[in-house]
């Protein structure tokens, strides 16, 4: 039975480490935009700082697991060395305030704040409750950062528009979210598999919300081709409406033909001018 939890532990391990190197190789089309344009545009460095610090805090948490858990390190080195690459190239195109903004949060957050964490794990805790205390503030953190896809849900609910939340991401990250999560019911790790219950279910409701308004939405054209219709059939009758048989039975009093400057002019013009043509044909 033990070993059958091994091999179950080590599947999952090996599948959550190539899916989540997948995902963290989902904003390099940004980066590559960068790099051409040489401008960091409206993007912003917290989430590239976020997810570095939340490779770190995972990193220090396997540490704690006596070997158990070294296919969390192993991805989370990849991801503390992918997260710096992307740190740097923003750093290198960002303007004045934007570079000064990322190394504040740095400073504070990925510096300052880890080091806190240290401290207090290794100065405050021993044993078994320095892991509990830490995969403590692992779930903490990194349930915040599953919850912050929840303004792009609220964005594509009110614009109806699912343009900015791409549907390959939200399946990596669900897959991603459900292999860690099968991995931490495989070596019994609480702290694990909790934070990725969250994100398996916010993974799905993003993705049936890109289904709803990106299939069974009624499609934007035909709103718009609607008026387009009305305002070219209504065209069409005002043309009809000066032929020389409607202006004949129409009869008009001088302040409706004021009124109504746009349809009469057509129709007085045109019989001016046939009288002209008639008295000049008659003979005197």
């Amino acid at each position: 039975m033990a070993i059958t939890h091994n091999v179950l532990a080590v599947t999952f391990g090996v599948m959550g480490n190539i899916i989540s190197f997948i995902v963290f190789l989902a904003p390099v089309p940004t980066f590559v935009r960068i790099c051409k344009k040489k401008s960091i545009e409206g993007f912003e460095s917290l989430p590239y700082v976020s997810a570095l610090f939340s490779a770190m805090l995972w990193i220090y948490y396997a540490l704690q697991k006596d070997g158990a858990g070294f296919l969390l390190i192993t991805i989370n080195a990849v991801g503390c060395f992918i997260e710096t690459i992307y740190i740097v190239l923003f750093l290198t195109y960002a303007n004045k305030k934007a570079r000064i903004s990322t190394f504040k949060v740095l400073g504070l957050l990925n510096f300052l704040g880890f080091a806190a964490i240290i401290l207090v794990c290794e100065l405050l805790t021993k044993g078994s409750n320095r892991e509990k205390v830490l995969g403590g503030i692992c779930v903490g953190f990194s349930v915040c950062v599953f919850a912050a896809p929840l303004s792009i849900m609220r964005v594509v609910i009110r614009t109806k528009s699912v343009e900015f939340m791409p549907f390959s991401l939200s399946l990596f990250l669900t897959i991603s979210a459900i292999t860690w999560l099968f991995y931490g019911l495989a070596i019994k790790d609480f702290y694990v598999a909790l934070p990725n219950i969250l994100g398996a279910f916010l993974g799905a409701v993003q993705m049936i919300l890109y289904v709803i308004f990106k299939y069974y939405k009624s499609p934007v054209t035909d709103e718009t081709e609607k008026p387009k219709t009305v305002s070219d059939h209504s065209i069409n009758i005002v043309k009809l409406s000066s032929t020389p048989a409607s202006c004949d039975l129409t009869v008009q009093s001088k302040n409706e033909t004021q009124t109504n400057g746009d349809m009469c002019p057509p129709v007085q013009t045109y019989g001016g001018d046939l009288e002209d043509q008639m008295d000049k044909k008659m003979p005197n």
